[in-house]
This record gives C-alpha cells, structure tokens and sequence, in this order.
C-alpha cells in the first residue's frame, strides 16, 4: 500500500485515557508490541477524533472531506534495527465515513468499520455517543472543559500528559491480512492539549471483566485538541513474525 501525503484539520480529539496493569494488556496485545509504561501502569484509551478538510496535499481545502472517527489504543513500545521504538497500537477504529469504511486496510492504511455518531457541542461540554453497525463497539462520555488537571492522575501535570501522548504519533492497526499491522504517522503542527472533566464514560471495551478483570483497569484523564493543522504520512507495515522495521517507506509517503 502507497498513499501520498493526506493533510487536513483536526477539528476536535478527545483523549479518554485509562491507566491499565500492563499484564493484562500484554494479553491484548499481538508480538511485537509490549506496552508502554508510566510509572509501573500501561496506557490505553479511545481517541474520538473529527477531522476536516483531509485531502491529499497540495489539493484544495474545499475538496477535503469530514468525519467523526473513534478508535481504541493502546501506548506501546517495539524493537526494530536495534532500537527500541514507541507509538500506539490500535486495536479498532470506527468512522462515520462509508468511503473510510470502504478503503480503510485497501487505500488507505487501518480498517475501519462503519458506526454511528451522535455528538452535541455547546458551552466547551461535549456528548459524544458512539455505536458500531456490528454492535461490537458502544462508547458514552460527558464531558466539559476544564483550567485543572486531575490530581489522581498517574500523570504529575497537564504538560507530562501531554509529552507522553505526544510521542505516540505512530500508530498500528490490524490490515487486510492476518498477523501484518497498517502503519500510519500522525504530524501535528501546532500539538496543544487542553484538560477535560469527565462526568461520564462508558465503554463496552473497557467495561468488559473477561477481557479487564475487575481493579485491572482505571480511568485516569482526558485531554482535548482544537483546530489542529496535521498530515497523515504513512509508515511501512510490520509482520508479526518478522517484526519489520517501522521506519518510513523509501520510495517516501
């Protein structure tokens, strides 16, 4: 798979961050990732991003197109040529966007399934309900924008939340065929992270004892973006049995 450059805007992501024994999560996980730890807890999430504009570059904004997307994540570091890397495993994305659901894992890097969105912005509170066509994926949060970080975070400051998410802007998904991961390079040009206050979040995944027994998992933060400009550039696949390198495509992206 080879796609050029796409750019466009992040209109709004909400990072929903749990804190996770990293035991458990190495259970989730496919070789050759292993998570990333703060402090002696992994990592993981939901990314509920609306993008704006994504067309490949040097294209017009006016021929971009929008939509709302979630995807479940996971912090994680993996060794290839000889160097320790770090990024994010996905472990599901989900879109609004039929043309998303019909090249993701062909197009374009990472499959997506189809879902439905039901979001209400007012006042710097946010409502997002996310359910999947599968009935595999049901997201709740309410939430609403705040000046103070929360103190039972793993985290020690809004500014430490946000470096360690930061460096995660390579992600891997599960492609078309088994055991080959999609890769895909998130560049943000103007990273800005915001604190959230969350009333309320739901997800079957997270909520699932037979996949986190019960104390196994925590919410611990959430963190907005607004009016990001970014790039997508794509990064060569890793096989599971290979553990390819994760460095970027020579004929470029």
């Amino acid at each position: 798979m080879r796609i050029p450059v796409i750019q466009g805007v992040i209109d709004r992501r909400i990072l929903v961050n749990f804190r996770v024994d990293p035991t458990v999560l190495a259970k989730v996980l496919p070789a050759p990732f292993r998570p990333k730890l703060m402090g002696k807890m992994g990592m993981a999430g939901i990314c509920l991003i609306r993008l704006k504009d994504i067309r490949p570059k040097h294209l017009p904004a006016l021929m971009g197109m929008s939509s709302e997307n979630a995807a479940h994540r996971i912090a994680v570091e993996w060794d290839a040529d000889g160097e320790t890397r770090q990024g994010v495993y996905i472990l599901r994305r989900d879109t609004s966007s039929r043309m998303n659901a019909l090249v993701g894992g062909r197009v374009f890097p990472g499959v997506h399934s189809l879902a439905a969105f039901d979001v209400h912005e007012h006042d710097d509170h946010y409502e997002l309900r996310i359910d999947s066509s599968d009935d595999q994926v049901h997201i709740l949060l309410n939430a609403r924008l705040s000046k103070e970080f929360p103190k039972s975070s793993i985290f020690e400051s809004l500014q430490a939340a946000s470096a360690f998410f930061e460096a995660g802007s390579v992600g891997y998904s599960p492609g078309t065929r088994a055991r080959e991961y999609d890769g895909l390079e998130l560049r943000s040009q103007n990273w800005k992270v915001e604190s959230l206050d969350v009333e309320q979040v739901k997800s079957n995944f997270f909520d699932d004892a037979a996949r986190f027994p019960e104390g196994s998992v925590q919410f611990d933060c959430a963190l907005l973006m607004r009016g990001i400009e970014h790039e997508w550039h794509e990064r060569v696949s890793i096989c599971a049995p290979c553990a390819a390198s994760a460095g970027e495509k020579s004929t470029g992206a």
